[in-house]
């Protein structure tokens, strides 16, 4: 087993069959998580979790984020409880800010983003240490509630809780108040620097350092012995991400000239024939800056250049053979 930490990261590429069977490979290639995402309306974090959790044995279970404005709140402790009976000690809840314009186009209001998180783990923590809860806060409201467990295990719930931060408040926060930080991708390394700075500051108020903040990293890995086919696939999805999500597109490093170009081209939800025809405009320099792509040599250099700053475990999203990106870093990335 490899010594250096790595997880793996499925969004709904694969079908949930598929997904399970590289779940079990990366546990047997010594991986030691997958994060399930739930971003887009597609595919919700939970069922694939579940799926994930009761075929496998010994890999950690991650939600790689789900937000903190869909779920009510004693719903979300009891999801996250139901998650621990399925794999004791191996669930992890990474829970983020969600985006715009999708939530505004569900209706929801994402105001006052991080006293809303604030109060979502402070009243999910205190339920899954089966405390009994009264809150009245501006964002949850709940009377004399608990995680009430009649048949089963009944003691508090080891469930590490993320954030999945990309903004540097959220960031600050993370320090302060989580368990760790699932840091986002499509962002150069030197991101990575001064979000170690802001958690470095969150965790001092909290009278932590950095060292106890862990800190993953999701990061899009297009891994070929064919570069040029490696290339092309990360600049189709960074494409579509730069024109779509523009709290990434802040953090990219991508000049403002690209993304106002590839903006023209592109609306929400792109169609493939916009993405296909913004792809051109992105050169192979700026992929390269956010993503690990290219040859396997290549694609170890970059995701070690993440871990340099600051990443702890490099959650690696495979965008072509994902068996054989499993393989290369099932030996690690110092090599």
């Amino acid at each position: 087993m490899s010594q250096d930490r790595v997880a793996l990261y499925l969004q709904d590429a694969h079908s949930l069959q598929e997904g399970i069977k590289l779940v079990q490979y990366a546990e047997e290639k010594g991986f030691e998580a997958v994060w399930q995402a739930e971003s887009r309306l597609v595919r919700d974090a939970i069922v694939p979790m579940a799926a994930f959790a009761a075929t496998t044995s010994r890999i950690k279970v991650a939600s790689g984020v789900t937000n903190n404005w869909t779920r009510n709140i004693g719903l979300l402790a009891a999801t996250f409880l139901t998650l621990d009976d399925l794999a004791p000690d191996r669930i992890i809840c990474g829970i983020g800010a969600w985006w715009d314009p999708l939530a505004t186009k569900v209706g929801i209001n994402r105001r006052k983003p991080l006293s809303a998180m604030r109060e979502t783990i402070d009243v999910m923590r205190r339920l899954l240490n089966m405390e009994r809860v009264t809150f009245h806060g501006e964002f949850h409201y709940v009377d004399d509630i608990m995680l009430d467990v009649v048949h089963g295990r009944r003691e508090p719930r080891n469930v590490p809780i993320y954030i999945g931060a990309t903004g540097m408040k959220m960031m600050e926060m993370a320090g302060e108040i989580a368990d760790g930080v699932c840091m986002n991708y499509l962002v150069n390394p030197k991101y990575n620097l001064e979000a170690l700075d802001a958690l470095e500051k969150g965790a001092k108020l909290s009278g932590r350092t950095l060292d106890d903040i862990d800190r993953p990293q999701l990061m899009i890995c297009s891994v070929d012995h064919d570069r040029n086919k490696a290339l092309d696939k990360a600049r189709k999805m960074m494409t579509q991400y730069l024109g779509q999500q523009p709290h990434l597109m802040k953090a990219s490093g991508v000049s403002q000239e690209l993304l106002d170009e590839i903006h023209q081209v592109l609306t929400w939800p792109a169609t493939d024939e916009e993405i296909e025809s913004a792809m051109h405009l992105v050169p192979d320099d700026v992929v390269q800056m956010c993503t690990a792509s290219g040859s396997p040599e290549e694609v170890k250099a970059k995701v070690r250049e993440y871990i340099d700053n600051g990443c702890t475990c490099p959650i690696l999203y495979p965008l072509g053979d994902p068996m054989l990106m499993i393989d290369i870093f099932s030996e690690g990335y110092s090599g």
